[in-house]
């Protein structure tokens, strides 16, 4: 393998590709980035068998020359070194040179010699079939993901709900996570797949997912696989693993009837909540609701017998239905709040019952707490 290649692009080839890169890996060939040149470019590939990405340069992009191939080839070479060492080279250009298992790093007066491995222990990465294709535009996909894996539970006592599942019914994409505490989900109309599918993705994968994906109009098609589901964007693939196990039915959660209803400036509400979590343990942030009818008022308080008692008024925009007291983990209502704008409208169904928040105007997104007993 011979090349030259700009500095630049390289650079953020490896970035992106270096999220899916095993950290200390039993198996030497996973602690490395993989590393392909043809006549149409480069291909980087990192991967955990979890989750892998690639990243592909081609030799020309937009009327600008981005490599050069002088001779086709692959080797593996150490994710952490390559990507000290490409940062900090002197000049735009890069040329590699491989010999045997040997890459030579030249820019500039700079040289480095960084052993590599054979790509053939490299694990081989699924065809992609195009049957299954739901096509979203980088900037929703996001916002999906944002919306929603911020529930995943991080205990690995029930693995499925550390997924977010996907379920496609009608046309209408459909994103549900859940830690059992809280629940998000997210409606989506989609187009380029008829089909009726449900899958459980890694939050751990689309949180890494949402960090190489720019927030532009760019297409992204997801293509959804009985063990896979694969992520083709620009120059940019990103593969992860699906998770095994039956998704609860987390329909039945969601209350049908309404007792009272709240509508709050999600920003005043969010501040107002950061205070009153001031009192409150690392965790164990507890909020106490007080809505009376007669008063456009709510009451937010918060008390920590070793500590003290905060009380704070806030002026709700609208408030209807029965008189209610209710208990919450402010850190939650907090994060279900960041997935908004402008106006939250608070549904309650007593003291004790789940209570559902959403974003006025917008039906698409709805974001569920339980309640705590505090007596």
């Amino acid at each position: 393998m011979k090349l030259s290649i700009q500095k630049n692009a390289l650079v953020t080839a490896i970035n992106q590709v270096s999220k899916a890169v095993a950290s200390n890996s039993s198996i030497p060939v996973l602690n490395g980035i993989r590393l392909v040149a043809t006549e149409k470019g480069i291909e980087l590939t990192g991967s955990d068998t979890n989750t892998s990405i690639i990243s592909f340069i081609p030799v020309e992009f937009n009327g600008d020359t981005l490599a050069e191939i002088e001779k086709d080839g692959s080797i593996v070479l150490q994710a952490k070194y390559l990507s000290d060492i490409v940062k900090k080279l002197p000049k735009d250009d890069v040329q590699i040179e491989v010999e045997g298992y040997v890459a030579n790093i030249k820019s500039g007066k700079s040289t480095f010699k960084l052993n590599g491995l054979d790509s053939e222990e490299y694990p081989r990465l699924p065809v992609i079939d195009d049957k299954n294709v739901i096509t979203l535009s980088s900037s929703e996909l996001k916002a999906l993901i944002t919306q929603t894996v911020y529930a995943v539970s991080t205990s690995e006592t029930r693995p499925v709900l550390t997924g977010v599942q996907w379920q496609v019914k009608q046309s209408v994409l459909i994103c549900t996570a859940t830690d059992s505490h809280r629940l998000s989900r997210r409606e989506k109309a989609i187009k380029g797949l008829d089909t009726d599918i449900t899958v459980v993705i890694p939050g751990s994968s689309l949180q890494e997912l949402n960090k190489v994906l720019d927030d532009s109009d760019e297409e992204v098609d997801v293509i959804l696989t009985e063990t896979q589901v694969i992520f083709c964007c620009g120059h940019l693939t990103f593969y992860s693993r699906l998770l095994e196990g039956n998704y609860p039915d987390t329909s039945r959660l969601i209350p049908a009837e309404v007792k009272t209803k709240l509508a709050m400036n999600v920003k005043e509400l969010s501040d107002s909540l950061g205070r009153v979590s001031l009192l409150g343990s690392s965790q164990n942030k507890i909020a106490r609701m007080d809505i009376q009818k007669e008063s456009m008022f709510i009451e937010l308080s918060a008390k920590e017998q070793e500590i003290g008692k905060v009380n704070e008024e806030l002026l709700s925009e609208a408030l209807e239905g029965d008189d209610l007291t209710i208990s919450f983990n402010a850190k939650y209502m907090q994060d279900a709040l960041k997935t908004m704008k402008g106006t939250v409208e608070l549904q309650f169904n007593g003291a004790m019952r789940p209570f559902v928040l959403r974003e006025k105007g917008n039906n698409e997104l709805l974001q569920l707490l339980l309640p705590v007993r505090t007596y």
